[in-house]
Parts: C-alpha cells; sequence; structure tokens
C-alpha cells in the first residue's frame, strides 16, 4: 500500500489545509485528485493508503457526492474526521473590478454560503460549478471565469488578487473532512466518538423510519446526522446514512447496531472514530437501563436465567 494521502485537490483547497491538520499527514505523501470519486477510488485501487474528503458542511448538511460514493462500491471506513471553519475570498486576474466580473465559479457547496453575498454584490453574474474550489482559482488563473470563491490562502498559488475577503452568508460555518481507508479494526474508543452506518429498510412500510430510529432511541444514543440518499431503484426508495455518538465497542451501540442488522435488507458499517469537537458523548436516558454497566447487569441476568441460577 502506497504511504500516501489522496485528497480533493488540486493543490489550495480547504481539504488540503484540513488535511494538513492530522499529525499523521507531516509523513505522508500528498496527493491531489480531481474529485472525491477520484480520490476514493485511489483507496480502493491501492494508490493511495488513504483519502481525505469533505462530507458535511454547516450549512447544507451532507455532501452529497460523498455520501453516495460511502454508499456504494467496495466499503471503505472512515478513521478520523477534522472541523474546519469556513470563509471566502473573490479571487480574480490581478486588475479586475467588481464591476467586470460576469461569471463565478467555486464547488457546489459553496454556492449556498455565499448564496446571499451574490445576490447583493454581483446580482447578474452567472454562477459556473467546479470540481473544487481550488480548481475554480486555477479556471480563473486560465481566464475561463471572472472570478472564484476560494480561500484566501488560494491566491498566491494561482496568481490571482482577493478582491473580498471574509465572505460567508452563515457565522462560524465548519465543513467536516473524513480520512478514509481500507477495512480494519476500530481504533479504541475515547469516550468521545462517533459511529456512521448507512441502513437500507427491508420495504417500504408505515413507521418504517421509526423503526429504524427506535433501535438507537431506547438504547439512549443521539443521532448527529440523519441524511438520505436515493438507491437508485426508483422513486422513493432511499437509504439513510446516520451519524450517532458513541464507539462500536459500547455496549448501547453494538446492540443498537446488532438490531439493526436484524431488520434492515443492510447495514453498511462506516467506522467509530474520535470526534473532531472532542465532546463527550451524552448518553441520553428517554428510558432506564442505557448505559454500558447496565447493558452487562442484564445480559449477566439472563445468563444466570438460561443457568437456573437465577
Amino acid at each position: 500500500m502506497a504511504a500516501s494521502y489522496a485528497y480533493l485537490g488540486p493543490e489550495g483547497t480547504f481539504t488540503e489545509v484540513a488535511l494538513r491538520t492530522l499529525p499523521e499527514a507531516a509523513t505522508r505523501e500528498l496527493v491531489p485528485y480531481v474529485s472525491v470519486q477520484s480520490a476514493l477510488d485511489a483507496v480502493r485501487n491501492g494508490e493511495a493508503e488513504a483519502a481525505f474528503v469533505p462530507i458535511e458542511n454547516s450549512v447544507e448538511g451532507g455532501i452529497t457526492t460523498t455520501l453516495d460514493e460511502l454508499v456504494a462500491g467496495e466499503p471503505l471506513m472512515i478513521y478520523r474526521e477534522v472541523l474546519l471553519s469556513i470563509t471566502f475570498a473573490l479571487l480574480v486576474r490581478p486588475g479586475t473590478e467588481l464591476s467586470d466580473i460576469k461569471t463565478v465559479t467555486a464547488h457546489p457547496a459553496a454556492q449556498p454560503q455565499v448564496r446571499n453575498w451574490l445576490r447583493t454584490n454581483l446580482p447578474d453574474a452567472v454562477w459556473e460549478s467546479a470540481a473544487s474550489n481550488a480548481d475554480g482559482a486555477r479556471l480563473v488563473q486560465e481566464g475561463r471565469y471572472d472570478a472564484a470563491f476560494a480561500g484566501e490562502f488560494a491566491a498566491a498559488r494561482y496568481g490571482l488578487e482577493a478582491l473580498e475577503t471574509g465572505i460567508h452568508d452563515a457565522e462560524n460555518a465548519q465543513t467536516r473532512f473524513v480520512l478514509v481507508g481500507r477495512p480494519a479494526r476500530p481504533a479504541a474508543p475515547t469516550g468521545a466518538d462517533k459511529t456512521s452506518v448507512v441502513l437500507w429498510q427491508r420495504d417500504d412500510h408505515p413507521g418504517g423510519l421509526r423503526d429504524l430510529l427506535g433501535e438507537f432511541a431506547t438504547r439512549g444514543i443521539n443521532l448527529m446526522l440523519l441524511q438520505s440518499r436515493p438507491t437508485g431503484a426508483g422513486i422513493g426508495n432511499y437509504c439513510f446514512c446516520i451519524d450517532a455518538e458513541g464507539h462500536i465497542s459500547d455496549r448501547r451501540v453494538a446492540e443498537a447496531l446488532m438490531g439493526l442488522k436484524r431488520i434492515c435488507l443492510q447495514v453498511r458499517f462506516l467506522g467509530s472514530y474520535p470526534r473532531a469537537d472532542v465532546a463527550v458523548a451524552d448518553v441520553r436516558r428517554p428510558l432506564p437501563g442505557t448505559s454500558d454497566e447496565e447493558f452487562v447487569a442484564a445480559a449477566d441476568w439472563v445468563a444466570r436465567c438460561q443457568d437456573g441460577r437465577f
């Protein structure tokens, strides 16, 4: 396996900035790829040890390109996550004025984060999507577009100027990135962990989603992400991408996953990994008996009953 990390490129993306915050990134070759799909495929075919890609932002929620790539194809697993605060700069070729801008570009996930600014300041500009924000900057450098929304740090890399900085429609906007590798044993629990899964229902029926969520609720597990994605099997056919507090080695999480495995057509485990916000999971107790100790005590009681020792 190559000792390299693939990431959504080219150089100068927010993804690269977030990746470089990981200590282990200093010991790997960091290789940019043109898309999330190609970065993840590099892991699947052995070109890279892991891939680092965006998966969620605080304005629009889950990044569908990444979720869909993790839902389909050869299984992969999340090992780490990083949160990065995001503000944009409007990058232009030297000498460009705001009145000169007729076309703008950036990654599709950027548009909801600058929509109001764009409407106020460049209401007639035509938006075109780019493979990444840094790729948008490259296209501006080549003369394909007049301006790009990207990180201010990308300006020097592409010979551009930041005409405007600090652009964001939502205060404290963040993007979540994940380090994805081939399936292996999850890291040991830290006490502040997250577990990600994808669930497919056996059939579409009233209360079907409630049944899935009930496996978490009755065990006091808080959900941090719930997003439906089409399966491609026709209108109304969806799977569900879920992030839950806790680690697969926690009894309540393990039992929830066992319950889901029993009732779902398919369950894809995407990993248990440390939370980037380092917040200790809050074990909710809508019903008694949601601590690991209570799960162990209940299992011991059943074993004693089976042995006639109750």
